[in-house]
């Protein structure tokens, strides 16, 4: 059978008719293209800009003077590098703990069968219909009594509480073909090297997706470390572009926006495989 499109098969065979798709097409592209690069491009050039030049209206599209200035001044005044350093320590510790504790409990709710198994699942997806405002006071006094207010444990044991990433993880789990795993149980493998060496491997794409969801969730968080972290010196840089922009210029600013999205973006670039394989992993039995 035919599938049927817009455009019907005969209309695209003639000359004129491909030329018409073929120019609606690439400037659908572009117009898409457009709309979500201009706004990292007037990011970008704004910090290239005078002070006064970014104030000016009309605005400029093209820096009158292009100077790097702005980043550098960013760089030194604002101590990027430190708050960088402290962004990517508490990413990575919230990934790692999130990661195994995740792991492993989406593979014990769904291969090792637990008592109760199906009442636990249902009790860790009715948080999910919490707000997370309403736990930023409980979560606050926890971390206070135990002592660990201006530590980035405070980020990584909060953050291994994702109830969204464990359903992710348990359903991709779900989907994977039981026949290996009888293979493995009759070689004689126990149940930790069953998932070390066998549940692991298979399930590259979406520890992936669940590995950018963790870092990209406390990279951009804003509202928990202003709260944990009272020392300007160990904040992350999200929560230090807004403690240290009251006496700087909007450039020196924009700059530092710039430099802080970065890495999430180079993540982005080099991941999407990842991100799109591990989307539609779990939606096909193997």
């Amino acid at each position: 059978m035919s599938t049927r499109t817009l455009v019907s098969s005969s209309a695209l065979a003639r000359p004129r008719g491909k030329a018409v798709y073929w120019s609606l097409f690439t400037a659908t592209v572009l117009l898409f293209v457009l709309a979500f690069l201009f706004p990292v491009y007037w990011m970008a050039t704004g910090a290239m800009k005078s002070a006064d030049e970014v104030a000016r209206t009309p605005p400029t599209l093209v820096p009158e003077r292009w100077s790097l200035s702005g980043y550098t001044d960013a760089w030194e005044l604002m101590q990027l590098p430190a708050h960088l350093w402290n962004t990517v320590v508490q990413a990575a510790g919230a990934w790692l703990f999130q990661l195994v504790f995740c792991t492993a409990a989406a593979y014990a709710l769904s291969k090792l069968r637990p008592a109760f198994g199906n009442v636990i699942l249902g009790g860790i997806l009715a948080t999910l219909m919490v707000p997370a405002q309403a736990l930023v006071v409980p979560k606050y006094l926890t971390v206070a009594d135990l002592g660990l207010l201006n530590d980035p444990v405070a980020i990584w044991l909060p953050a291994v509480a994702n109830a969204f990433n464990l359903y992710l993880l348990k359903r991709f789990f779900d989907q994977l073909p039981r026949d290996v795993l009888e293979a493995a149980e009759i070689d004689g493998a126990g149940k930790l090297r069953t998932l070390w060496s066998i549940v692991l491997p298979m399930s590259r794409p979406v520890l992936g997706v669940v590995s950018i969801f963790a870092l990209v969730a406390v990279w951009q968080d804003f509202l928990w470390p202003l709260m944990v972290f009272s020392d300007t010196d160990e904040q992350p840089i999200s929560v230090a572009l807004v403690q240290l922009s009251q006496n700087i210029q909007l450039t020196v600013l924009i700059a530092a926006m710039v430099i802080a999205s970065i890495p999430m973006v180079a993540m982005f670039l080099v991941f999407q495989r990842h991100i799109i394989a591990g989307i539609g992993a779990g939606s096909t039995k193997g």
